[in-house]
């Protein structure tokens, strides 16, 4: 059984998708899940892709320490600071496609549903050596999401 951070309040009208050990920046990741927390699935979506095509920036708030500024970010309600992470909005647009597949296999309408989580846990891969194991510079991280 996959566990989720969260549990929807209304299973019926919401569907989930997880993404597990993805090789990707936690402090990207979690920015750029954040700045499409709470927009509609077509919203997302088209703000992803901007990000991919550098129209529009994520604005870093929490892990902001030595991102320079951008005109982009202020736009999104932000200090000015901003990035294009382009592998994470990658991922989390194919983890959006993923779960727009699974609501279309429920039945539920795609057009009316929101990203709601925005949580992602940070893990470290382990590697062997002749001393045991130790940990690997690589990073990955675990990514949910519920659309409701």
């Amino acid at each position: 059984m996959v566990k989720y951070s969260r549990e929807p309040d209304n299973i019926t009208k919401s569907c989930k998708a997880r993404g597990s050990d993805l090789r990707v920046h936690f402090k990207n990741t979690r920015e750029t899940a954040f700045a499409i927390r709470k927009l509609t699935l077509v919203k997302a979506k088209r703000y992803l892709e901007d990000v991919l095509a550098h129209k529009q920036a994520i604005p870093f708030r929490r892990f902001c320490r030595g991102v320079g500024r951008t005109a982009q970010a202020k736009n999104r309600h932000s200090n000015g600071q901003g990035r294009w992470p382009v592998k994470s909005a990658k991922f989390i647009l194919d983890l959006l496609k993923n779960a727009e597949s699974n609501a279309e296999v429920k039945g539920l309408d795609v057009d009316s549903l929101m990203y709601l989580t925005s949580r992602s846990t940070k893990h470290r891969s382990k590697g062997a050596e002749p001393t045991g194991l130790t940990e690997e510079s690589t990073h990955i991280c675990h990514l949910p999401a519920i659309l409701s």
